[in-house]
Parts: C-alpha cells; sequence; structure tokens
C-alpha cells in the first residue's frame, strides 16, 4: 500500500493505515495544493476549523519531499492557539498536548519531516506498531494505491475506507466524522485505537 503523507492527518487515514503491517508513504510526489498534506481540519466552539500550513513556492512544481515552510507567518501560534481552545479542556488533553507541541516548536525545515514525525508520534501513542518505509522513486502505476484518495474534495463516503463510529466531542449535539486524529486522542484517549478499529471498513 502507498500512501501521501499528511499533516495531523483525519480519521479515513488512520482507518487505511490499521489494515496494514508496514506503510510505504510517497516520497517522490509533487506537492499538491489544497490538499491534506499542509491542512488538517478540527472542531472548535461554534465551526469546523481548517489549519493550513504555509509553504514556500508551493504555486511551483516542487517535489514533496524539498517542499519547505514558511515561518515568517506565526502559524505554529495560530494553530496552537485554536487546537488549544478546541481541546484544552478535553479529557485526555494534559496527557496528550505536550508531544505534538513540541515536534511543531521544533520548526522543521520541510513539511515532510514535520509530517513524518507527528505521524510517528500518533502510531505510538495509539499504540499501533507500523513500520513505515518510503518510495525510492515514483512508480504511476501501483498495487493498492492509496495517494491522492483521501482529500479535502472527496467525500470519505466514496472510499469505502472509514465508517463513522460516533464518540464524545467537546462540541455540539451531533457528531462530526472524520477529523484530525487530534479530535479522537483528545477526546477518548486510550479508547481511540479500539474506536478505530470499529470504524475501519474491511
Amino acid at each position: 500500500m502507498i500512501i501521501d503523507l499528511q499533516y495531523l492527518p483525519s480519521l479515513e487515514y488512520f482507518a487505511c493505515i490499521l489494515q496494514q503491517e508496514v506503510i510505504t508513504i510517497e516520497a517522490h510526489e509533487y506537492y499538491e495544493k489544497q490538499s491534506y498534506r499542509n491542512r488538517c481540519i478540527i472542531q472548535t466552539t461554534n465551526k469546523i476549523d481548517s489549519l493550513s500550513i504555509p509553504v514556500q513556492n508551493g504555486n511551483k512544481k516542487v517535489l514533496i519531499r524539498d517542499l519547505r515552510i514558511e515561518y515568517h507567518q506565526d502559524w505554529i501560534r495560530r494553530h496552537w492557539g485554536a487546537i488549544h481552545s478546541a481541546y484544552g479542556k478535553s479529557p485526555f488533553f494534559e496527557f496528550y498536548a505536550e508531544y505534538f507541541k513540541n515536534i511543531l516548536d521544533k520548526k522543521p525545515d520541510f513539511l515532510f519531516d514535520l509530517n513524518v514525525e507527528l505521524l510517528s508520534i500518533c502510531l505510538k501513542l495509539l499504540r499501533l506498531e507500523k513500520k513505515i518505509t518510503f518510495t525510492e522513486k515514483y512508480e504511476k502505476e501501483v498495487e493498492f494505491d492509496f495517494r491522492g484518495k483521501i482529500h479535502p474534495k472527496r467525500d470519505f463516503s466514496l472510499n469505502g475506507i472509514y465508517q463513522p463510529v460516533a464518540y464524545r466531542q467537546n462540541f455540539g449535539s451531533e457528531f462530526v466524522p472524520n477529523l484530525s486524529i487530534l479530535d479522537l486522542l483528545f477526546c477518548q484517549g486510550n479508547q481511540a485505537s479500539k474506536i478505530l478499529h470499529s470504524s475501519m471498513i474491511k
């Protein structure tokens, strides 16, 4: 299975990789704008908030591993402020928050490196033992190709990967499916992995 690397990925993303022992990350694609590669979705007090990482030369044809993060904008403060506002009172925020804050505060130069670190800590907190490998070259046709399938403009129900299993969230009376993994971790803690397994379409 090959999949693109995403920023604090959605539950659909984890439902997808849950079924694999080895996760192969596409390391030789070109960056795609308006995708989850530099964007995640969280639930705040009265809305769904999209957090996007600004990047350098995002309008040009840049290999994903060479894409640099733009730090002239204080996006870390904005993202962490939104995350803290959304989940600061969640049952498990105090247990997990520092892991994510510490990675963001390192300010890695490249988006790819940041996303690898965030994916690794998510897998650790979910207690999912997965081996992460990276493609050595770009191949147009591969078996079990999930590159680009999990996308903000594509309804998750069309992919046949994730079926929402409701859990208690911080805001609102209606369950909002397929948010960033942060939502599940901060709200459900050690039950997160069990809920993910139940959300997986085999």
